[in-house]
């Protein structure tokens, strides 16, 4: 099936994991910005990027256009999502990140992962692997950014709400320090349903400097696309 965005489209049929929410959402929301940060670091000039589990390239393509300056790369273990990825225009590679290993640091890593955890198995092999931490922990995923990250690069991921707490503890161990979180809401009515988090990796733990803490409420009062979800999506959604 094709997915058409103001500058492209991505055509996922050969994916395990198909075009969603979750992926539109951390691909609009993994913009580097220290508005909010800390002054003692310099801007971030944005020249490489990584997106673990790329799958159908979906949020890459989003990056690509953000920063079409950047080089823009993306690894999954299903050959058949790869294949996908270099047809939707994205440099990808058949990889686990575990075993990736640049010649260089990437200033920002994006991730859509695994994270169903101690749950029923789909008989779908590939949406299996795609879906369940197996192959991909949320220790594995913060070790492997944190080496894979410049000093003061980010990560940017998302993740289900009830897992904030934990990843935030995982990723600090790694020098991996949350400065910005939006908790996702699909009706204001209704529990948090994810979290969008971003890590920056820093030797040394800026306690001076909050967490910019947000939500993002996805529906209107009609089952439409709020203004906020429409502000956030404005320059990638027809």
């Amino acid at each position: 099936m094709s997915f058409r965005f103001k500058q492209f489209y991505i055509e996922d049929s050969k994916c395990a994991m198909k075009v969603g929410t979750d992926g539109v959402l951390i691909g609009c929301w993994a913009l580097i910005d220290r508005s909010a940060q800390s002054q003692k670091t310099a801007p971030l000039k944005v020249e490489s990027i990584l997106d673990i589990g790329t799958g159908s390239g979906l949020i890459a393509r989003m990056l690509m256009q953000r920063y079409p300056e950047a080089k823009v790369e993306g690894i999954d273990i299903d050959d058949a999502a790869v294949e996908q990825a270099k047809e939707n225009g994205v440099r990808s590679f058949a990889a686990r990140v575990q075993e990736w290993n640049p010649e260089y640091s990437y200033d920002l890593i994006v991730s859509n992962p695994p994270y169903f955890q101690n749950s029923l198995k789909n008989p779908d092999k590939g949406r299996e692997l795609a879906r369940h931490t197996d192959c991909l922990s949320y220790e594995e995923l913060a070790m492997h950014s944190a080496r894979l990250l410049k000093e003061h690069g980010y990560l940017a991921i998302i993740l289900p709400a009830e897992a904030e707490e934990e990843m935030r503890e995982i990723a600090a161990h790694y020098s991996l320090y949350c400065t910005r979180v939006t908790r996702v809401f699909s009706k204001e009515t209704k529990p948090a349903r994810r979290v969008l988090l971003q890590f920056e990796k820093s030797e040394y733990r800026y306690t001076d400097i909050p967490t910019a803490e947000e939500t993002l409420v996805l529906e209107d009062e009609k089952g439409g696309r709020s203004l906020q979800y429409q502000e956030l999506a404005k320059d990638f959604y027809l």
